[in-house]
């Protein structure tokens, strides 16, 4: 890990928050970091609450990394599915506890985790792809379609519809809101909360309820991997 991301265990509570300075941009390195921090979670049987900078959960890739080429670009995006699909099988409760902005990227980890809340305010939750022009990866659209409501399913994902805090709940990336000034104690909790589920009954469930979900995801993090099928009707 680095300055990027630090990973905090108190009381079988990892909180584990990203702070660039910026824009929390996810690319390789954050990624690792990201990876580094759960690892250490996960070794201690912790509890993970993850998080941001006041304002700020993250923007989504690092468009700079995106940048430098179409293999970079598809390495990236097959590193950013395999945070979120660990995410989602990660065998103790994962919350999202976003303090602002949560885009592209930072909205399919909010879609990753098995709770998630987000500071009332000026902020903005949602996909942009297509409005950046990015046509989006196949894992993205079916984390999409497996989490969001239905009825906001192309809202979100087609016509790449920013919504504020709590429109972001109705549309499924967020399960509350919560005022910014309550966020320190609502995290507290929920961290308490989860802490209570008995360990292997709660992963067997999450695994067994998701077994679908992550045969089709799987697949496509192989399909977009795959020249041939990148462009697929």
């Amino acid at each position: 890990m680095s300055d990027r991301v630090t990973c905090t265990i108190d009381d079988g509570v990892a909180t584990i928050k990203m702070d660039d300075g910026k824009a929390n941009a996810l690319g390789s390195a954050m990624i690792a970091d990201l990876n580094a921090a759960f690892d250490e979670a996960e070794a201690k049987k912790a509890v993970v609450i993850l998080t941001g900078r006041d304002g700020m959960m993250s923007g989504g890739f690092d468009l700079k990394e995106i940048g430098k080429g179409p293999q970079d670009s598809l390495e990236l995006v097959n590193k950013g599915s395999v945070l979120a699909r660990r995410i989602m099988a990660f065998p103790r409760p994962v919350i999202m506890v976003a303090p602002g902005h949560t885009i592209a990227m930072g909205a399919f980890l909010a879609l990753a985790c098995d709770y998630a809340m987000i500071a009332e305010g000026d902020f903005k939750v949602g996909l942009n792809e297509t409005l950046i022009g990015m046509t989006m990866h196949n894992f993205g659209i079916e984390l999409a379609r497996n989490r969001l409501a239905n009825n906001y399913f192309n809202r979100c994902v087609f016509n790449a519809e920013i919504f504020n805090p709590r429109d972001a709940v109705r549309a499924g990336y967020f399960d509350r809101t919560v005022p910014l000034e309550q966020l320190p104690m609502a995290a507290q909790m929920a961290g308490t909360m989860f802490k209570q589920h008995n360990e292997t009954a709660f992963m067997q469930t999450k695994l067994r309820s998701q077994k679908a979900a992550f045969a089709i995801l799987d697949q496509a993090i192989k399909d977009d991997l795959d020249p041939a099928k990148i462009h697929a009707m």
